[in-house]
């Protein structure tokens, strides 16, 4: 079998890039999956989207491979793009691992995915986007809130600052949004309480991974608990320290409700395959989604594997249950394979270099 493991490479594009330690983890990851499925008669190979550069789909549609694994986060630096990579490979008709266009175009625009979420009943917390400074004068939620970028993902634009408690405050949140991401800011509702990780894989039957939560250390004693930025990416942080995931503990009827509320926002969102739905659980026990990630860190060291491994699947057992979720998906839609393809050719010396750029 050969695998292409294609991820996007613009972590240096950007002179002040904001989210740049998740641009580079995308590299590290398509290296750490590289090695472990490259077994037997399975080739992988990283194949990077540099920049803005579409000389990618020249290689791919040489190399007709068995499968790609889709690692793409962003386009030249734009998240807005990654949604530009499975239609491009719909349109090789290539089988790929995880999520649509279409869902991954609905996550990342936060508030549209939460209108259907909305729409279709699922618990998330109130919102007001904000398009102007002057909305923020109008929102009218409960406090406390919290501000987020409307179309980010990996925590990029959440500080301390974020979680606000008064109006002047909610103005200065919404002002940075604005002037550092030129997008308008998603306000919610500010869901105290634990914050749950769903993992689901496999699409016939769905099935979570067992249940992860986000522990809060002495830095967040004085301060909101939230996964920031700096939390998240910065390894040289206290606040980096003080967040850790690990198995969490839940009562049968409220781990219930939590992964029946990850599969409905899963589904409302049309996701495929993999992913992580985020969850706040209010003090009253009522699941909130918060955040639903379609293709999310597969990371060695990220929750996923975590959460993997505490279901038994070490990281090249999880990386072949990835392989074969996108294969049993791929072979229900003949779509993903025209007639008239044959297996696979050997690379030639022009693949073989874009390949190594890849790598």
């Amino acid at each position: 079998m050969h695998i292409i493991l294609l991820h996007n490479r613009d972590h240096d594009l950007l002179e002040d890039d904001p989210g740049r330690e998740a641009r580079e983890d995308v590299v590290r990851v398509a290296s750490a999956l590289a090695e472990v499925l490259s077994t037997g008669d399975t080739l992988a190979e990283p194949l990077a989207i540099e920049g803005d550069r579409l000389d990618f789909v020249d290689t791919l549609r040489r190399r007709q491979p068995d499968l790609v694994v889709n690692l793409c986060e962003s386009l030249a630096a734009d998240s807005r793009g990654e949604m530009a990579v499975p239609c491009l490979l719909d349109a090789l008709g290539l089988a790929y691992t995880g999520s649509s266009a279409l869902s991954l175009g609905l996550a990342l625009h936060k508030p549209k995915a939460k209108e259907v979420l909305s729409a279709r009943g699922v618990p998330t917390p109130g919102f007001r986007v904000v398009q102007r400074l002057e909305d923020a004068l109008a929102v009218d939620l409960p406090w406390p809130l919290i501000v987020k970028p409307a179309r980010e993902d990996a925590s990029v634009g959440v500080t301390d600052s974020s979680v606000v408690y008064e109006r002047a405050a909610l103005v200065r949140a919404c002002d940075a949004v604005l002037r550092e991401f030129h997008q308008p800011a998603l306000v919610e509702q500010f869901i105290p309480g634990r914050e749950i990780y769903v993992p689901l894989l496999g699409n016939q039957p769905r099935q979570p991974l067992p249940l992860m939560e986000m522990h809060f250390g002495p830095t967040f004693e004085d301060r909101p608990n939230i996964v920031s930025y700096t939390a998240k990416w910065e390894e040289d942080s206290p606040e980096y320290r003080d967040t850790t995931s690990g198995p969490c503990q839940l009562d049968a009827a409220l781990e219930a409700r939590c992964v029946q509320v990850a599969i409905e926002a899963f589904a409302a969102l049309d996701c495929q395959d993999y992913g992580r739905v985020d969850l706040r659980v209010s003090p009253e026990g009522v699941p909130y989604v918060i955040d639903i990630n379609p293709n999310c860190d597969l990371h060695p060291g990220a929750g996923y594997a975590k959460a993997a491994k505490a279901a038994g699947m070490d990281y090249p057992a999880l990386a072949a249950r990835l392989v074969e979720v996108a294969l049993e998906r791929a072979h229900g839609h003949p779509a993903h394979r025209r007639k008239g393809q044959g297996a696979p050719r050997r690379a030639d010396s022009k693949d073989r270099n874009l390949l190594a750029a890849g790598g």
